[in-house]
């Protein structure tokens, strides 16, 4: 790997740089949630429907993203930011632009793309720089957008749609857009490969097909009567599809993403487990926000605004996340952390119309600190144990793991909320919450399922990256083919 046409400047402006990309892409991923209503209204859907718009625009970016890695080296890491962020940019504009749900979803994959083609490769230029004993901090700055985005995305969601128009909300990325192009050419190493890489197209459209078709039978589900038939058969092709893909990059000479990385017992913890919890925090913005407007009656800017609490216990866990680590070790605090997070899950579906806001805001900041915790967690675990010289595979797949992990896990929130009304129905049950309260106990499954894999730890895991321990050479695993 080399770099060509500029000097490497990896510093705190390139940092600045790929968080703000960061933060940008992630914003887009739920700012629309307190908008749902009124974008429904508007382009003559169900609020429910929009969830479309939300998973399109996430799992484009799991589609697309193990084609980021590739792109860099064949075309060089600069080239592919700058043109990441004028495809971001301009789709933001058509998203504001669009006259129908159909058209919505389809600008909002090309966003995806863009987005899928942005966070990546800066992600990679800031590991790549980075030595394992100041990965805690390095990953600690680079989660940073992904815990503010998901919940300032309800508040700033919530205060265009009732203060100006929900297409504000895409309309916001195009000065920023703008404003981060001359920054890229600039910062961003131009690294690319000595030799060009070919595709893996096989691998590219296996996976592409396996991932929506999995995704479009999960929206299905709960769907009218009728479709749960529909929805298995897309479902299961897509998982049939799926398992098609794995099979075809364990057999590839150069796959798109390398399965035999999960083979590390960190990173595969990192990755299965972090998935399934970044599924159940994915949701979660997606599903307050509508019980706000939906069962309290509140309006799209409060709905939005109450969940700053959870950004403050973001925050407010933040200095004490290192020491935590250090002196409990991952796998204490991913146990632990996991099982009040499902707690966290009971206590916000157990909220009612009546219950005071001083005890809402509780609840949200107490979310707001498991969620810190974990993710920040399984960030920094993930690269622990692995070699120098399979960082840039390992970042691919790790991209493209979280980035699906959060399409689905709006997915499962749409599917926990469409199951709930049904079975509210079938049981008798009434009141505006009890669908909510059903939905998010369904989800409080996840981070239980999360708990069960990090039970696979030893407990010194991780000592490299808090530093509690002797440095341990990365486990050596054969190739499959």
């Amino acid at each position: 790997m080399n770099t060509r046409g500029g000097r490497r400047d990896d510093g705190r402006g390139l940092a600045l740089l790929v968080a703000g990309a960061f933060f940008m892409e992630n914003l887009d991923g739920t700012i629309i949630s307190p908008a749902a209503p009124d974008m429904a209204a508007s382009l003559g859907a169900r609020p429910v429907d929009i969830g479309l718009a939300i998973t399109a625009y996430l799992v484009a970016l799991a589609v697309f993203i193990p084609a980021s890695g590739w792109a860099a080296d064949r075309y060089g890491a600069r080239r592919v930011f700058a043109a990441a962020v004028t495809v971001f940019t301009a789709a933001s504009a058509l998203c504001a632009a669009a006259p129908g749900l159909p058209e919505l979803v389809a600008m909002r994959v090309v966003q995806g793309i863009g987005g899928a083609m942005m966070v990546p490769v800066g992600r990679l230029v800031v590991l790549r720089g980075t030595r394992k004993a100041d990965l805690l901090r390095a990953v600690a700055y680079l989660t940073w957008p992904g815990l503010l985005a998901p919940v300032a995305a309800p508040a700033l969601g919530g205060l265009f749609t009732q203060y100006a128009s929900w297409r504000w909300i895409f309309l916001v990325n195009v000065p920023l857009g703008v404003a981060a192009l001359r920054p890229a050419l600039r910062l961003v190493p131009d690294f690319r490969a000595a030799e060009r890489p070919r595709l893996d197209r096989a691998g590219f459209v296996l996976g592409g097909v396996g991932l929506a078709a999995t995704v479009y039978g999960l929206e299905l589900f709960g769907g009218p009567p009728g479709a749960e038939g529909t929805a298995t058969a897309w479902a299961g092709a897509g998982m049939v599809v799926c398992s098609l893909t794995v099979l075809h990059f364990l057999r590839a000479q150069h796959p798109l993403l390398d399965p035999t990385l999960l083979r590390v017992r960190t990173f595969r913890v990192s990755n299965v487990g972090g998935a399934l919890f970044r599924a159940a925090i994915s949701a979660v913005p997606f599903l307050l926000p509508l019980m706000f407007q939906d069962a309290f009656g509140w309006s799209p800017a409060r709905a939005g605004l109450v969940l700053v609490a959870v950004f403050a216990g973001n925050v407010a866990v933040k200095p004490l996340t290192t020491p935590l680590l250090r002196r409990f070790g991952f796998r204490t605090v991913l146990l632990v952390n996991g099982a009040v997070t499902a707690g966290t899950f009971l206590l916000c579906g157990s909220l009612g119309p009546r219950t005071p806001l001083s005890v809402v805001l509780s609840v949200l900041f107490a979310s707001g600190v498991c969620r810190s915790v974990s993710l920040s967690a399984y960030a920094s675990l993930g690269f622990a144990d692995i070699a120098p010289d399979r960082t840039g595979a390992a970042n691919t797949l790790s991209s493209t793991v979280q980035q699906l992990a959060a399409g689905l896990g709006v997915a499962f929130g749409t599917l926990a909320l469409r199951t709930a009304d049904m079975l509210t129905a079938h049981l008798g049950l009434d009141g505006p919450t009890e669908s909510y309260r059903l939905a998010f106990a369904l989800l409080a499954l996840l981070p239980l399922a999360a708990v069960a894999e990090a039970e696979r730890l030893r407990p010194d895991a991780g000592a490299v990256v808090t530093g509690t321990g002797a440095h341990r050479a990365p486990p050596v695993e054969r190739p499959v083919r």
